[in-house]
């Protein structure tokens, strides 16, 4: 009875012998790596400090791959649970476990029937009919959240990432770290998605398996960091405005993974925005940030965020084709595995202490974090709710809109010039995302006429 006993517990110990095992492994190398960056007497640093001493054009790249192997932590025993799920037909066994739950859950899903699950005509019949007046006060609702919530996570991103803290004894020293804001950021949107799932839950099961969230996790994670360390290079009015050119690889990502076709005012569209990004970065001038590295640089970061951001938007609208997952879902379990992934990583490099040691000697870092951090996981709740209400054309204006106006903010408050070459191009920018709403606005229209004219056949 006691080999039984012995024998139905050995896929969990193999399951954890992957986990100790990998993370033995990687710490055993992290450690190799920090003798080979500090000599073999550095004791008092961490490896997250030894990569930030070194030369400040080039220490953003070793960073990229320290940040990739402390996510190694999570990926390496996550695919040797995989394959030995797959080999031992672990699934299939009858012995349930908390480990065994959690388990499938993140490599099959939850495939059963949900007798509360709505059908899309249910949902239509359920959805509230709202007035002339409430449609305006809800519109103005979410163009006010928006507008707040991100014009302030815009000003604080550049001020955390580009200005000086004081300390209590009168001394500046600038934040460096933009793994641990990301963590910071993922892992309080993922406790407000939580939250208000349990406030007002969602109808239906949730089937996705967990871990087809890890891959728009890590795309996600990986763009918003690209997204802060250019700001280290470039200044935030010409970051805005490339996010305005992710259009382009959105496009690309779509022909590639789903075989996308567009139309012809989306390329016209697209080379717009391209030529005046071009005149915009011609006419603004930043002299801190003149150099040709750190011009290259900040242009390879703000092209490695769009590649990565619009990897992270096609294989969402993937998730919810497959898998009709609602928003929130999508929210909390790409969050979840954001906060796992930058945790893991910050650990492995030490950055944890690094920052929280920053933060108890700047106590107004702590406060604009904070707020930062609010503001990004609000700002997401407004997203959602603006898209579900208004629809993405409306969603899309507000958008453009306010990246007109953190443009406007930024320059004001930071004082960055532009000439009237750059104005010339972020006007550009905008009349072409215009146009492609308007377009956008025109085609749909016109197929629901040629839908609506159809003859109907009588059964």
């Amino acid at each position: 009875m006691v080999v039984y006993k012995m024998g139905t517990r050995t896929p969990e110990l193999v399951i954890c012998s992957f986990i100790v095992v990998s993370l033995l492994v990687i710490h055993f190398f992290s450690d190799l790596l920090r003798i080979s960056l500090g000599g073999r007497y550095v004791v008092d640093m961490t490896l997250s400090q030894l990569v930030e001493s070194q030369s400040k054009d080039y220490a953003w790249l070793l960073k990229l791959l320290v940040n990739c192997f402390g996510y190694s932590c999570v990926f390496v025993p996550g695919y040797l649970i995989y394959k030995y799920v797959q080999r031992s037909n672990y699934l299939e066994r009858g012995n349930k476990t908390l480990l065994h739950t959690a388990v499938n859950m993140c490599i099959t899903g939850n495939s059963g029937y949900d007798p509360l699950e709505l059908t899309p005509n249910e949902r239509e019949r359920t959805q509230i009919k709202r007035t002339s007046s409430q449609e305006a006060v809800q519109l103005f609702w979410c163009f006010g959240g928006l507008m707040v919530s991100y014009l302030t996570w815009g000003v604080l991103q550049e001020k955390i990432m580009t200005q000086h803290y004081y300390n209590f004894n009168g001394e500046s020293a600038k934040f460096k770290d933009s793994q641990f804001l990301v963590f910071a950021n993922r892992l309080l949107a993922f406790f407000v998605a939580l939250i208000y799932m349990q406030w007002q839950p969602v109808p239906g099961r949730h089937r996705a398996p967990l871990y087809k969230y890890s891959f728009a996790s890590f795309s996600n994670i990986m763009s918003a960091w690209f997204q802060y360390e250019a700001l280290k290079f470039v200044n935030f009015p010409t970051q805005v405005l490339a996010k305005s050119c992710k259009i382009i690889p959105v496009m690309l990502m779509g022909k590639i993974m789903s075989k996308a076709k567009y139309e012809s005012y989306e390329y016209f569209t697209a080379l717009l925005i391209s030529l005046g990004m071009i005149f915009f970065m011609s006419g603004s001038s930043d002299n801190s940030k003149a150099s040709g590295v750190t011009t290259l640089t900040g242009i390879f970061l703000l092209s490695m965020y769009m590649v990565f951001d619009s990897f992270t938007a096609n294989w969402q609208g993937g998730l919810f084709k497959s898998y009709g997952m609602s928003s929130l879902q999508m929210m909390c379990g790409v969050n979840l595995f954001s906060s796992i992934f930058t945790g893991a990583s910050l650990s492995m490099q030490g950055g944890f202490m690094d920052s929280l040691a920053f933060a108890t000697e700047h106590p107004k870092f702590v406060f604009d974090m904070v707020v930062l951090s609010i503001c990004s996981a609000v700002g997401q709740l407004f997203i959602y709710h603006t898209i579900d209400v208004f629809g993405p054309v409306v969603f899309t204006i507000i958008m453009t809109l306010r990246q007109a106006a953190a443009i406007m903010l930024s320059c004001f408050i930071y004082q960055h010039s532009i000439t009237l070459l750059g104005i010339f191009g972020v006007l550009i920018v905008f009349v072409a995302i215009f146009l492609r709403v308007y377009c956008n606005q025109r085609l749909r229209a016109k197929r629901k006429r040629a839908e609506a004219s159809k003859p109907k056949i009588a059964v």
